[in-house]
C-alpha cells in the first residue's frame, strides 16, 4: 500500500464522534424511564459511577460513546411518544393540559428509585419499602435482607441493610426515631455540632450509622471561600500577600467548616474519631505506620540511542482530584481470605504479583525493595486488580491475606471536592491568586492533617489520609499509562504530580491549569546524537 493509499484508508476509517446532549438531559432521560444507573451501566458494560460521571459532564469515547448516544436517542423518542400519548388522552377526556406538564405513566420513578437530584437506588425496579429513602442518597449500598436482622440503631428487626449495616429505611419504624417530621413545609435543619473528643468511638465498636429515612435537604452551600477572601483583603487593606498568608494560616479550620457544610443532608455522619488497628498507628513517635502508599519514584533505566527532548509535566490539583475515592464510612473491621468486596474499602495485606514492565512503565506499588506481603490501600489494590484483569493483563492478581475494611462510598467527600474545584476554577478564570492559594492550602492541608496531627483534632482518619494519597499516586500511574498507550515515551513518574515524557504530549493531554489538564514544567535534553542515553 502506498502512502497515499494509506492516507485514503485512514480517512475512510475516520469517523466524527457522535454528539451527546447536555449532562442534565442525559440524567433526565434516564430518570424519565425509571432506570437506575446500575441498570444502564450493566447493558453498557461500565460501572454505575462511570454513568454518574457522564451525567455530571464527562464524555465517553469510542464504541461505548456510540452505544450511550443510541440509548439517549431511543430514550428521548420513547419519552416523547409517551408524552404525546398522555396529552392525547387528556385532551380526549376534556382536560386542558398545559404544554410540558404532562408526565407519562411509565416515566414516573417508582418510590425510592430515583429522586430529584439524580441519585439512584442501584437496583432494578422501585419498591414501596424505599419510599422514605433520603433524597440525596446513593442507593447502590442499600440491600433487602432475606430474613430480618436487628437494626444497629434500635435493635428491632429490620428488612434492609445499608453498607452492610442492618437498619430501618423509614425512621418512623426505627425505635430511635422521634415524631415524624412534616414534609411540607420543611422545617429548618439545625447545624450539626462540631466533632469533639467526646465523640471518639469506643475500642469495642463505635460505628455510627445514621438512619436513612427522609431527611431535609439544605440550601446551597454558602460561599465560605469567597466571603473569607473578601474579609481577609478588607482586614489587610488590600495587601495581597498579607491576606494570602492569613488565609493559608486558617486553611485547616476553614476546610473543616466547609466539610461540615457539604455533609449536611448526607446519609451518614462522618465517624470522626474511630478506633484504629495497630497497623494504622505509628510504630515510634517519629516513625510511620505499616501502610504502604505506593508513591512512585520511577525513572526509565535506558533510553534509545540518540538525543531526546524530554518534557516535564505538572499534574494539576492531584490531591483535589484524589478526594474522589472509595472511603470507609465507619470503623474498620477485620477479615481474612483472598476476597475483595468492591462495596467496602480500607487497607489490605497482600502479596503483589510480579511486575515485568519496569523498563517502560512504573510498578503500580511504587519503589519497594523488600519482597513479600505488605499492607496496601484500597486504591492501590484496585489498581493492581484492574491491571491483572483481562483488559490489561499486565501482571498476576495480588493475593489478599487479610483486610481491615468498612462499608464505603466514593461520594463521601464529593460535594466538598466540587465546591473546592469550582472555587479554584473561578480563581483561575479571574486571575485571583489569593483564592487560588487559599483553596490549595485547604485541600492539601486537609489531607495532610487527617492522621496523627495536632493541627486538626476534629477529624482523625489516618485510613482516609492513606487512601486519598494513594489515589493521587494511582491517578498519576494512569496518566503514565495513557501517555505510553498513546505512543509517548515515559521517562519519569514522581510523587503525585510529576510526569516526564518524550513526544508530542499536547496530542495526548490538554494544556492548562484545570484539574483535568497539565502544565508545562520544564523541557530538557538527554543523550547525545549517535550515542546511547540514560536518564
Amino acid at each position: 500500500m502506498t502512502d497515499f493509499e494509506a492516507i485514503d484508508a485512514l480517512l475512510a476509517a475516520a469517523r466524527q464522534e457522535v454528539p451527546l446532549p447536555p449532562a442534565e438531559e442525559r440524567r433526565a432521560l434516564r430518570q424519565g424511564l425509571n432506570l437506575s444507573r446500575t441498570q444502564l451501566a450493566t447493558v453498557l458494560d461500565v460501572s454505575p459511577s462511570t454513568v454518574g460521571g457522564w451525567e455530571s459532564g464527562r464524555d465517553p469515547s469510542g464504541q461505548v460513546r456510540e452505544k450511550y448516544a443510541y440509548f439517549l436517542d431511543k430514550a428521548r423518542a420513547k419519552l416523547a411518544a409517551a408524552e404525546a400519548k398522555a396529552e392525547t388522552q387528556d385532551a380526549s377526556a376534556g382536560e386542558a393540559v398545559p404544554a410540558g406538564e404532562a408526565v407519562p405513566a411509565d416515566a414516573v420513578p417508582a418510590s425510592g428509585e430515583e429522586h430529584g437530584d439524580g441519585r439512584d437506588s442501584g437496583g432494578g425496579s422501585g419498591s414501596g419499602d424505599r419510599a422514605d429513602v433520603r433524597p440525596d442518597a446513593d442507593q447502590d449500598d442499600v440491600e433487602a435482607l432475606s430474613a430480618p436482622r436487628a437494626c444497629v440503631l434500635c435493635g428491632q428487626p429490620a428488612r434492609h441493610q445499608v453498607a452492610g449495616f442492618p437498619q430501618h429505611l423509614d425512621p418512623a419504624e426505627c425505635g430511635t426515631a422521634g415524631p415524624a417530621r412534616p414534609e411540607k413545609p420543611a422545617p429548618r435543619r439545625e447545624p450539626r455540632p462540631p466533632a469533639t473528643a467526646g465523640r471518639r468511638a469506643p475500642a469495642g465498636g463505635g460505628v455510627k450509622v445514621v438512619p436513612v429515612g427522609r431527611r431535609l435537604q439544605t440550601a446551597d452551600t454558602p460561599d465560605r471561600i469567597g466571603s473569607a477572601v473578601t474579609a481577609a483583603l478588607a482586614q489587610h487593606a488590600g495587601d495581597v500577600e498579607a491576606a494570602t498568608a492569613a488565609l493559608v494560616k486558617r486553611a485547616i479550620p476553614d476546610a473543616m467548616a466547609l466539610l461540615d457544610d457539604t455533609r449536611k443532608g448526607g446519609r451518614y455522619d462522618v465517624v470522626a474519631h474511630p478506633w484504629l488497628p495497630d497497623i494504622l498507628r505509628k510504630q515510634t513517635s517519629r516513625g510511620a505506620d505499616q501502610v504502604w502508599e505506593a508513591r512512585p519514584r520511577w525513572s526509565r533505566r535506558e533510553l534509545p540511542p540518540g538525543e531526546h527532548e524530554v518534557t516535564a509535566l505538572d499534574i494539576n490539583g492531584a490531591y483535589l482530584s484524589a478526594l474522589k475515592t472509595h472511603l470507609p464510612i465507619g470503623q474498620l473491621e477485620h477479615s481474612t481470605g483472598d476476597h475483595h468486596d468492591r462495596r467496602r474499602a480500607g487497607v489490605h495485606l497482600v502479596t503483589p504479583g510480579e511486575w515485568e514492565h519496569d523498563a517502560y512503565l512504573p510498578n503500580p506499588i511504587g519503589n519497594r525493595d523488600e519482597p513479600g506481603p505488605l499492607w496496601v490501600t484500597e486504591p492501590t489494590l484496585r489498581l493492581m486488580l484492574r491491571l491483572s484483569g483481562p483488559k490489561y493483563g499486565l501482571c498476576d492478581p495480588p493475593e489478599i491475606h487479610e483486610s481491615w475494611t468498612s462499608g464505603a462510598t466514593e461520594a463521601l467527600l464529593e460535594k466538598f471536592r466540587v465546591v473546592l474545584k469550582d472555587a479554584r476554577d473561578r480563581a483561575i478564570a479571574d486571575g485571583d491568586e489569593v483564592t487560588l492559594e487559599y483553596v490549595k492550602a485547604m485541600y492539601s492541608k486537609f489531607v495532610s492533617t487527617l492522621g496523627e496531627s495536632n493541627y486538626n483534632r476534629e477529624l482523625y482518619r489516618t485510613d482516609w489520609m492513606h487512601l486519598i494519597r494513594s489515589q493521587a499516586f494511582a491517578n498519576l500511574w494512569w496518566k503514565a499509562h495513557r501517555a505510553y498507550d498513546e505512543g509517548l515515551m515515559v521517562v519519569r513518574a514522581m510523587g503525585t504530580d510529576e510526569l516526564h515524557v518524550v513526544g508530542d504530549w499536547r496530542a495526548v493531554f490538554s494544556e492548562g491549569r484545570g484539574v483535568t489538564e497539565v502544565k508545562l514544567k520544564d523541557v530538557y535534553t538527554v543523550g547525545e546524537a549517535g550515542a546511547g542515553a540514560g536518564t
